[in-house]
């Protein structure tokens, strides 16, 4: 297996897109050695699902499409990182505003957290955001 593997697809800025991208980052975990069925894949899955929702929801229309990175690090590290190009970073909002919306990010942190990994934001070249998580690859050696 390579130092570093990586898979990267946009998609349009719209709530069908979730889908895809929870579905073409299982199937690439899955070609990685990651089972579908296993407990990382499910957690991956909800944290990108939650990702792509955010890239969908709070950029308000001006972001018309979002990218997902997957990176595959020595067979030690796998970096997920969702991009759009809306320039306002994540909010931590109210526990009063978060009653029906708002926290994706809570969750994102937590499973993150509870799989051992990290979340960061970095700024874009073209003034959007990228929101990464680095978790312990897990996936058995094939």
């Amino acid at each position: 297996m390579a130092d570093h593997q990586e898979a990267s697809v946009t998609l349009p800025s719209e709530p069908a897109s979730v889908v895809t991208a929870r579905r073409y980052v299982t199937d690439v975990l899955a070609e990685w050695g990651l089972p579908e069925g296993a407990e990382a894949a499910d957690t991956v899955r909800l944290i990108v699902s939650e990702l792509a929702t955010n890239a969908v929801q709070h950029t308000f229309g001006q972001s018309p499409t979002f990218t997902v990175d997957v990176h595959l690090e020595r067979h030690e590290q796998l970096r997920i990182g969702v991009t759009d190009s809306y320039p306002r970073w994540p909010q931590r909002l109210p526990a009063a505003v978060q009653q029906d919306n708002g926290r994706g990010l809570v969750i994102i942190r937590w499973l993150t957290a509870e799989s051992g990994g990290k979340l960061s934001i970095t700024p874009t070249v073209e003034g959007g955001k990228t929101v990464w998580i680095a978790l312990p690859w897990t996936a058995p050696e094939i």
